[in-house]
């Protein structure tokens, strides 16, 4: 064995001979595993990101799981109320993973200007909504408050707020239609703007307002314990189907719950071939790293034809010689990942820190720069796949020292 290494340093080094044709070959098969590395890297960095960023704004809007009552089929207002004097709320402790629990209601209306009027959806929240996503959100001006006395404070979006030319401090009235009576007047609230944001998905932004939730509990008739529905947040978006199940089976048989992956099945169909697409490039890499591995290893092998023939005439057996080779294979992988991994992880780092690099056309992606996400994990688990692969690979064609010859390897020189 000690031999073994003692000749695998010799060949790194390149003292036995003076290499020649293997030089560029080398350093060609070790920028294509860099390369390749560094490519992967940034697949998986911008497709995790991607999905992660659609996840986090889709979920902002409606938690990860919605409790409503059966009555509503799946209107998006709020028509029979929900009791908040339910056993999970306001806090949900029957499923471990849930973090917050909030009561909501929305309400289909009209903004009325002078010179235009534009559909809306008034989503109305209270003291226990989380407006923490809405910090990355807001553009311009404040969140509003609704801890205190009812209010006439809405925050809504850049792209109404365009549509309607509408700025911070501007007031505004709305008319609701009143389900018990359609014929009769509509409700007509004003309102005062606090707050613009804009989440980048433009057929949430483009139809919701939101507002103090008393607001529609008073146009609805609905006593103060009276909701539309509950949206619940849970630690962690990858359970959430188990978890939707779950909470289901805590609700009572009146009550109904659906995911945002059922919400926005389209969505999350599409976010889902992010996958495909990163195991395919992934795929194509290593091969493309393996094909220039397996010429690096041929030429290696036979510019030292001379010295395994003479390897073999002192009786080392094939394998033994085979490894030799591996183990300066593994070598130059170990290079290629090392530079791969320094360029790529640079880049992903500038990337999440600077935002150099934007999408051209943000509305198809609901965002307008890339988004990166890895960890440590994937890191690891990448490095050690690319380099196990690449030797897998490179165990055929250095099977060919097995049908060298002493005699004719000595005289190939």
């Amino acid at each position: 064995m000690n031999l073994e290494y003692f000749i695998a340093k010799r060949l790194i080094k390149g003292k036995e001979h003076k290499i020649s044709i293997s030089a560029p070959i080398i350093k060609i098969a070790i920028a294509a595993i860099a390369i390749g590395v560094i490519m992967m890297l940034i697949a998986i960095a911008t497709g995790l990101g991607l999905k992660d960023k659609i996840r986090e704004k889709v979920t902002a809007f409606n938690g990860h799981v919605q409790i409503y009552n059966y009555d509503n089929n799946n209107s998006e207002v709020s028509v029979v109320p929900v009791s908040t004097q339910q056993e999970f709320y306001p806090e949900f402790k029957m499923v471990d993973g849930v973090r917050h629990i909030q009561a909501v209601a929305t309400k289909a209306g009209i903004i009325r200007t002078e010179d235009t009027f534009e559909g809306i959806i008034a989503k109305g929240v209270g003291k226990d909504y989380n407006w923490e996503p809405f910090d990355e959100f807001l553009i311009d001006g404040v969140l509003p408050d609704y801890t205190g006395d009812l209010n006439s404070d809405v925050l809504i979006s850049k792209i109404m707020a365009n549509r309607l030319n509408f700025k911070v401090g501007d007031s505004f009235f709305t008319f609701f239609l009143r389900d018990d009576a359609p014929d009769k007047i509509p409700n007509q609230r004003k309102f005062t703007i606090t707050g613009i944001f804009d989440s980048g998905f433009e057929e949430i932004d483009g139809l919701y307002i939101f507002t103090d939730i008393r607001h529609i509990q008073r146009m609805n008739k609905w006593e103060e314990t009276e909701v539309g529905n509950f949206e619940i947040f849970l630690n962690s978006f990858d359970d959430i189907d188990q978890k939707a199940n779950e909470i289901y089976g805590q609700t009572v048989s009146s009550l109904d719950t659906k995911s945002i992956k059922d919400k926005y099945y389209k969505i999350f169909e599409w976010i889902g071939l992010f996958d495909f697409n990163i195991a395919l490039i992934i795929g194509i890499m290593i091969i493309v790293g393996g094909i220039n591995m397996i010429t690096a290893l041929l030429v290696l092998i036979l510019e030292r034809t001379p010295m395994i023939g003479i390897l073999k005439a002192l009786g080392t057996n094939n394998w033994s010689i085979r490894k030799v080779f591996l183990y300066n294979a593994a070598y130059l992988i170990a290079v290629g990942l090392f530079w791969g991994n320094l360029i790529g992880l640079g880049i992903i780092f500038l990337q999440d820190q600077f935002r150099w690099f934007k999408f051209p056309n943000p509305k198809e992606y609901y965002i307008e720069y890339i988004p990166v996400s890895i960890d440590l994990w994937i890191i690891l688990l990448l490095n050690a796949g690319v380099l196990l692969l690449c030797l897998l690979m490179l165990l055929i064609p250095s099977y060919i020292i097995t049908r060298i010859t002493p005699v004719k390897a000595i005289r190939f020189e």
